[in-house]
């Protein structure tokens, strides 16, 4: 029997948390590594265990995986989350890349100035309501059905929740003018998968702090 996949980023979220709620989703248990060190970091790239030279990593099936992308697609497709044909598939990576653009903004928040922090929060928000949010009810209110694509829980769907309790945070009524949405945000909680993903202790990571900017600041050297 094959063992678990393990991830190895560092500990918060970033781009590995997409990666934890998509195996959440899925239902499958992973173990984690976290780099805390700059030298545990040049000692992943001395071994080749990183094609790139970049984190994130998840090794799973004998593959060492890398890009965040990636990673994302094969899950999906392993885990039956990537709809049951070709067009559904172009319909779900769609989706996904929206809302990956939307979840892009919040990447580098927590490490920008903080005299920046206000003006940048507000364009996200603003970007959120006007741009990405709106897609996703219309296509709700549109074909009627529970989830984004074939009436099926997809990979579409954990991006969108993930991205949605994310803004959420931010903006606890970010919702307000989205009844679709607030409607898809409890059927999308309602799965037993996701219920159990965001009870306490799961391997939902929490918002980011000073001690993990601090931290990948100094392995990157950046900032």
């Amino acid at each position: 029997m094959p063992g678990k996949p393990k991830l190895t980023y560092f500990n918060g979220r970033g781009r590995m948390e997409s990666v934890r709620w998509l195996l959440g989703a899925a239902g499958v248990e992973f173990e984690e590594e976290f780099v805390e060190t700059k030298e545990q970091y040049s000692k992943l790239i001395k071994d080749g265990r990183l094609l790139f030279d970049q984190l994130p990593l998840v090794e799973m099936d004998g593959l060492k995986l890398v890009q965040t992308k990636a990673i994302l697609n094969y899950i999906a497709g392993k885990c039956n989350l990537h709809g049951k044909d070709l067009k559904e598939r172009a319909q779900i990576d769609m989706y996904v890349e929206g809302t990956l653009d939307l979840m892009a903004l919040f990447l580098m928040y927590p490490f920008s100035p903080p005299e920046q922090k206000e003006a940048q929060l507000a364009s996200i928000l603003e970007k959120a309501t006007t741009r990405y949010l709106p897609v996703y009810e219309k296509a709700l209110k549109q074909h009627g059905q529970e989830f984004l694509v074939g009436n099926r829980f997809s990979w579409a769907d954990v991006q969108l929740i993930e991205a949605i309790l994310m803004l959420e945070e931010e903006k606890p009524d970010v919702l307000a003018q989205f009844p679709q949405l607030q409607a898809f945000k409890a059927r999308a909680c309602s799965v037993p998968t996701i219920m159990k993903f965001l009870q306490p202790g799961s391997r939902r990571k929490p918002r980011p702090d000073e001690a993990y900017v601090a931290t990948v600041k100094k392995i990157l050297n950046f900032g």
